[in-house]
């Protein structure tokens, strides 16, 4: 071999000495890698948990496959391995060896009753007492001698004079009235009084007249209710019309609170909600109030719907026009309830992951309703003592996926598991009774109002609000001015009288 390596030239010689270098460089690299694969292969499936590892995934990209383990080139997670015998289920469900079920920290929860109650926080704004509205009137023309200086938003009292009015009629008319009353006949008289009444006169000017035998043709126009004058339409000098307004006086004792609730919200308020008020201008206090209307229109800009609340406002420190933030509680009610985390939402469907009695995972489609304090209320699709899982579902959906398991439908729940869960059901579907006193106000065929005192266990003040009844029988002998005790429900149309009778009785 040497001697033929000597006969060559020196060039045949470099040709020589290259073509050997690259034939050791080859041999080398097949052996490490033949040594390499093997080992690689054994400690990837040894990492991952399981004895042969058939492809990894992202589990976000289910259906791409990868023959190697490293990051995913979709999201910022490393791949996932699918080992073989993975698609061996318990039952219907997706099977999951127990040291992968520590690996991928999964965690579950008990689907149980309980009582969800998600606050509603919105804004509004405090309003004049829309119902306490009083127009001031004359009842005759004349002209105006004096107005007592008031101006608009002026605070007035009831009984508080507005204007004094010249009305020139009234003083012949009050001659003959005087002139009849004179002769002693009572049947003229008394055409002759109602004459001034018909007139406008009221009574006590026409008594005054009649004792003091004088004329009186000015008449003082006082405030029918106390409030803010928040319309004046009369200044001394002027001529003014029977019927003409003079001022418009609105009460605010209790006032009127405005929240604009989302239309998403909306199915959360009802008449006789209690809320809760904080104001800007009142730092660290809250303010109690009761729902009164849910008014029927929405707002086109802001998507929103105007619900009304009536507040008590001792010493009139609430003013109209006020910012505030509103805290709407809801009817309470017992639930089915889960962590919400364990809702997977799909955009056609809403599933989670439940554990099997036989063991492994199956998905199972719900019907979900309000969120609070991170739990879900359950409307369908789950029992009371089902297990769902909390922490990994998605990998589980993934693998049942891939596996291609059907999902139980929403009809296929069982019954809620054991007496106390039906129990608690049968609870929850049983109104709550309160019982309160106060005093009628008004009786219709259909319903009564009632000034009544605080109901602690709904949070409500004492205020004047609206019952439904069961009909006219049950309100049979009442009268209004009587004094009270009842017993009422919270039903889905607002508050209901289930008894009533009067005090003492």
């Amino acid at each position: 071999m040497k001697a033929v390596f000597e006969r060559l030239s020196p060039r045949q010689r470099s040709y020589a000495a290259a073509a050997g270098i690259a034939l050791i460089s080859l041999g080398a690299g097949y052996g490490l890698s033949m040594l390499g694969g093997g080992s690689d292969g054994g400690d990837a499936a040894a990492d991952a948990g399981c004895e042969e590892v058939l492809y990894w995934y992202d589990p976000m990209v289910p259906d791409q496959r990868f023959d190697e383990p490293g990051k995913s080139p979709f999201m910022d997670m490393q791949l996932v391995p699918k080992c073989a015998g993975g698609d061996a289920q318990a039952g219907e469900g997706v099977s999951i060896d127990s040291g992968m079920v520590q690996n991928f920290g999964i965690r579950t929860a008990e689907a149980e009753y309980g009582v969800l109650e998600p606050e509603t926080t919105v804004t509004g704004t405090l309003a004049y007492n829309g119902s306490e509205v009083a127009i001031v009137q004359p009842r005759a023309g004349g002209y105006v001698q004096r107005t007592y200086g008031h101006a608009p938003q002026d605070l007035i009292a009831r009984g508080a004079p507005v204007v004094d009015l010249l009305v020139p009629e009234w003083g012949g008319a009050q001659q003959e009235f005087l002139a009849v009353a004179a002769t002693g006949d009572a049947a003229l008289t008394s055409a002759a009084r109602q004459r001034l009444r018909l007139l406008g006169m009221p009574e006590g000017v026409i008594s005054s007249v009649a004792r003091s035998g004088r004329p009186q043709s000015t008449i003082t126009v006082t405030a029918p209710q106390s409030g803010a004058i928040t319309s004046l339409g009369v200044r001394p000098g002027m001529t003014v019309m029977a019927g003409q307004s003079l001022a418009e006086i609105s009460g605010y004792s209790p006032i009127w609170l405005e929240a604009a609730v989302p239309e998403a919200l909306a199915g959360s308020a009802r008449v006789g909600q209690p809320v809760s008020v904080t104001l800007t201008a009142f730092p660290g206090e809250r303010f109690a109030g009761r729902i009164i209307a849910i008014l029927p229109s929405a707002q086109e800009a802001s998507r929103t719907i105007t619900v009304r609340a009536a507040m008590p406002n001792p010493g009139l420190r609430l003013k109209p026009g006020m910012f505030a933030q509103v805290t709407i509680a809801p009817e309470r009610r017992e639930a089915l309830l889960i962590p919400s985390e364990a809702v997977i939402r799909t955009g056609e469907r809403t599933l989670v992951m439940i554990t099997q009695e036989s063991g492994g995972y199956r998905p199972v489609e719900v019907r979900i309703g309000r969120e609070a304090g991170g739990r879900t209320e359950v409307l369908a699709g789950l029992a009371a003592g089902e297990e769902v899982v909390t922490s990994g579902q998605f990998l589980l959906d993934s693998e049942a996926s891939l596996a291609g398991i059907d999902v139980r439908p929403i009809d296929d729940a069982p019954t809620a598991a054991g007496e106390e869960g039906a129990q608690a059901q049968a609870d929850a579907d049983e109104p709550r009774t309160y019982r309160a006193t106060g005093t009628i106000e008004r009786i219709t065929s259909r319903s009564i109002t009632l000034r009544h005192g605080p109901v602690e266990a709904l949070e409500w003040p004492a205020m004047t609000m609206g019952f439904a009844t069961e009909g006219p029988a049950q309100v049979r002998g009442f009268q209004r001015g009587d004094r009270v005790t009842f017993t009422f429900v919270q039903a889905s149309t607002g508050p209901r009288i289930v008894s009533i009778r009067k005090t003492g009785q």
